[in-house]
């Protein structure tokens, strides 16, 4: 058996694959498990059945998606300046329409009471209810370039110009925590437990505050932009692209401020480009610069190939909510969903 062969033994055994021809952007699966692919090309592939669905979602490219706050379904964001809901069916339905100014981040919660739909365009994040009306709009000093909502769906958090803002959902005043570091920040998370805000920044580091005690948190030594950023479920781990290995910050024990990170599947001259934690375990998926996918276990340090190299760099990456599948694409247009969930 090649070597190729043998690191593609789980997507030939357990996946399903498909080459689009458009850079695949981004990829989430929906609240009942339904995996999408956003791609440059204006499209949404939807998976269903063992069937590709193709859905003309913007003129032009997609630059986000997320799963609908609904139980069904997906939210995405255009350079054709709309904010648009898909279902299953394939049917497209405009939430809100920006004329010539980009959705470029999107992001929902689900909640039977009050789910709540994000997205930011320019310097403004907008909410809707479920239903697509609008519930507030909150408004930046300069562009948001992230946003994601905390595991409660109480706040927002987003990342822009000099720092990150914090913000409550069902707040009427609109006063936001303001977190200041100078410099561009181009990514955001928040740890699940609340405490972290953790961004990447256009110099090749990340910025932290922790908010219970104001501490800022510096993590810099990165050879190349951070672009993904991913918490474990516990929060012992902050997962992260920008290198050539997985880096794995430590968030116990008063971390990660002096202490050393873990780094995990490094390669030579190969970045890691994507990261996703595994939403059960203490595991995480990460895509290279070529077209590699692993699965690392943290406590052990042991790597599962996942896909083998050759197919263009990762681009997206993502799992489904009980951490069965794992949905992957590249720049080339490759994209996959491997099912771990099989005997």
């Amino acid at each position: 058996m090649s070597q190729t062969a043998s690191l593609d033994h789980l997507l030939d055994t357990r996946g399903v694959r498909q080459e689009f021809g458009a850079f695949v952007v981004a990829t989430a699966f929906d609240r009942g498990g339904v995996p999408a692919f956003a791609l440059g090309d204006g499209t949404l592939r939807l998976l269903r059945d063992g069937s590709w669905q193709s859905v003309a979602a913007h003129d032009g490219a997609v630059l986000a998606l997320a799963a609908d706050a609904r139980a069904e379904g997906f939210v995405s964001g255009g350079d054709d300046g709309r904010f648009v809901r898909t279902a299953r069916d394939g049917t497209t339905t405009e939430i809100a329409g920006f004329g010539m100014k980009w959705v470029e981040h999107v992001a929902s919660y689900a909640d039977a009471k009050s789910p709540v739909l994000a997205g930011a365009v320019g310097k403004q994040v907008h909410l809707f209810d479920a239903a697509g009306a609008t519930l507030k709009t909150l408004t930046h000093g300069s562009s948001v370039s992230g946003l994601v909502f905390d595991a409660r769906g109480k706040r927002i958090a987003t990342s822009h110009y000099n720092g990150a803002s914090l913000w409550f959902v069902a707040s009427k005043s609109d006063n936001p925590r303001v977190l200041e570091w100078k410099g561009s920040h181009i990514a955001i998370a928040l740890s699940p437990d609340g405490d972290s805000v953790v961004t990447a920044m256009q110099e090749n580091a990340l910025h932290g505050w922790r908010l219970s005690d104001g501490q800022h948190m510096r993590m810099s030594g990165y050879p190349a932009k951070t672009q993904s950023l991913s918490f474990t479920r516990s929060g012992k781990w902050l997962a992260t692209s920008g290198a050539e290995a997985i880096v794995l910050w430590p968030f116990t024990g008063g971390g990660p401020m002096g202490k050393a990170p873990t780094e995990l599947a490094g390669a030579d001259g190969v970045l890691c480009t994507q990261v996703a934690c595994h939403p059960q375990h203490e595991a995480v998926a990460a895509g290279f610069s070529d077209g590699m996918v692993v699965l690392a276990d943290i406590p052990s340090g042991r790597i599962l190939p996942v896909a083998a190299p050759g197919r263009g760099p990762i681009s997206a990456l993502a799992w489904s909510a009980d951490g069965g599948r794992l949905a992957f694409g590249s720049e080339s247009g490759f994209a996959a969903v491997v099912d771990f969930s099989k005997a």
